[in-house]
């Protein structure tokens, strides 16, 4: 009886590792505490992993800024130019975030197109 060797290392991006990186991407929209959270517990899992967990985690943290401006304008009395600026993030970190996820799947690297690099 003969043993079925172990099946080589997955490229970087194979389909065991895109799970959390895709999820990462998916839920920018939340702001930064969920990605952050994706990357802590797969940053030691792979290496698409660590970096797209970054890269998720850097956006995130921009859309976290562009949510608190948004509730800044509204409570110094700019209402409607805060739930605008609210609406744009929101939309804006939708698409993006999608984006990265359908990149992510496919085992694709993203780069969003602005973000903060703060977490390298």
């Amino acid at each position: 009886m003969t043993e079925n060797p172990t099946p080589p290392a997955s490229p970087s991006g194979a389909s065991g590792d895109t799970g959390l990186a895709t999820v990462a991407h998916a839920t920018v929209f939340t702001g930064f505490l969920i990605p952050l959270i994706l990357w802590l517990v797969g940053r030691e899992r792979s290496a698409f992993t660590d970096t797209e967990g970054k890269e998720a985690l850097n956006f995130g943290i921009l859309v976290t800024i562009g949510y608190v401006a948004a509730n800044v304008l509204g409570q110094i009395g700019l209402g409607f130019f805060g739930w605008l600026l609210n609406l744009a993030v929101f939309v804006i970190a939708l698409i993006f975030g999608i984006q990265g996820a359908v990149a992510a799947s496919k085992g694709q690297g993203y780069r969003y197109p602005f973000t903060l690099r703060l977490v390298s």
